[in-house]
């Protein structure tokens, strides 16, 4: 790991230095007003490969720790075939050493300037500070240097990692009242309900994101993987139109109308979509720079989600409801969804709910339930899984929050990899 010590050795445009300085002048100097827990994150949620990410961290008393950068999910299982020195909470891959990191004296802001890989592979990484008896995280995305050099597309939810962020109470989860996010603050080490989480990484990256990173970085696929922010950038459509699939792994709750626009063109041009997660597009936000604004139901606003996706949002356990097998209903709408899975109608699979979503009138012509949890959330509740074809394009919708988490597991990873290979036309390397 290249940390840098000045900014006489960044090397990068004068651009980059610009904003780097910006973002250490407009935070106020957390250890100053409040010394709290030691916590740190990025000035960006995405960086390219080579560039020099902003490490800002804040709080705490401890004057020096231990970096290091993990590729997250991409160690496996735990066993003789787990990277050596591998991270056990986002089972990461160690791309660097570990490398000692001093505060600055005085009042100076804590910064660390990191130089990223040239090399390293499009994914989701974190980095992780460590010092006696306490560990913190810090996620970022590393972009493609350019789009389209792999025939899927991941986007990783960016935007609800910090709308459900309770650090410095800047949460919609905590306090009605609050309407803009700041999205360069840290993650903290609790839920927006109090429950401890491990600090500084998103409750839904930790829980539901890695289980489908574990799956990716042992499939033999290929993928570009971009921050809500970078979908943001694609001005339209045809910068898209080299990937097959896009594929919304986690929770896309928050989406701006550039990107819901952009993603319906996608599809209405002939690309497949692939959404992992329950409660997709379901809130209209407004990103500009390190804010992002809000929120506004899309089905109260005249685009109901379930019309680009299939289903919508029905609704959340409160707390009341146990996940529950999904029971599959008709392979015969995607028989190669199901191929050498074993699973065939009646079967029961996987443990899901949380947040599930259902079809309903605004559902596409042809959309098709292919497995069903009944009564999931009470008497007529159920959670519901779909497919439709639309023209040259396919789209399914998981239907529970926590799918994607299961992609890992031996039983279905097949699935997973049925339908990551019918979408984008990929072969597996493997």
């Amino acid at each position: 790991m290249n940390i840098l010590r000045s900014r006489r050795t960044l090397g990068v445009t004068a651009a980059l230095i610009i904003a780097g300085a910006s973002y250490a002048a407009g935070r106020a100097t957390a250890s100053t007003r409040n010394p709290g827990p030691t916590l740190a994150g990025f000035g960006a949620r995405s960086y390219a490969p080579g560039q020099v990410a902003v490490l800002n961290i804040e709080g705490g008393q401890t004057s020096s720790a231990t970096l290091q950068i993990f590729q997250a999910g991409a160690s496996g299982t735990p066993g003789p075939a787990a990277a050596p020195g591998w991270d056990k909470i986002t089972f990461g891959k160690p791309v660097t050493e570990p490398e000692h990191v001093r505060r600055p004296a005085g009042a100076q802001r804590w910064l660390v300037h990191i130089r990223l890989g040239s090399t390293w592979a499009s994914g989701a990484y974190v980095a992780r500070l460590t010092w006696p008896g306490h560990a913190d995280y810090a996620p970022f995305v590393l972009r493609p240097a350019r789009l389209g050099t792999a025939p899927v597309l991941v986007v990783e939810p960016t935007n609800t990692w910090h709308a459900y962020d309770d650090v410095n109470g800047d949460s919609w989860y905590l306090d009605s009242s609050v309407h803009t996010i700041d999205l360069t603050n840290p993650f903290g080490g609790t839920r927006v309900n109090g429950k401890a989480v491990p600090a500084g990484l998103p409750e839904q990256f930790q829980r539901f994101d890695v289980g489908l990173l574990r799956w990716y970085w042992h499939s033999g696929y290929r993928a570009d993987f971009i921050s809500d922010d970078d979908l943001e950038r694609v001005a339209n459509a045809r910068q898209l139109s080299h990937y097959r699939l896009i594929v919304f792994g986690g929770h896309e709750e928050y989406v701006t109308s550039h990107a819901f626009d952009l993603i319906a063109r996608y599809r209405d041009n002939g690309g497949n979509l692939a959404f992992l997660s329950a409660n997709s597009f379901f809130y209209k936000v407004e990103v500009s720079g390190n804010t992002m604004t809000g929120r506004h139901r899309w089905r109260d606003l005249g685009r109901p989600e379930a019309a680009l996706l299939g289903a919508q949002y029905a609704g959340w356990n409160e707390g009341n409801y146990p996940n529950r097998p999904y029971r599959v209903t008709n392979t015969a709408a995607a028989p190669w969804l199901f191929e050498g899975t074993g699973l065939h109608d009646g079967s029961r699979f996987g443990n899901y709910g949380i947040e599930v979503d259902e079809p309903n009138i605004a559902s596409p012509p042809g959309t098709h339930v292919l497995a069903v949890i009944p009564d999931e959330l009470g008497p007529g509740k159920p959670a519901e899984m779909t497919i439709y074809t639309r023209g040259r394009s396919t789209v399914f919708d998981a239907g529970a929050i926590n799918f994607e988490a299961s992609a890992h597991w031996p039983a279905l990873s097949r699935f997973f990899s049925n339908l990551w290979s019918h979408l984008s036309g990929e072969q597996s390397n493997t």
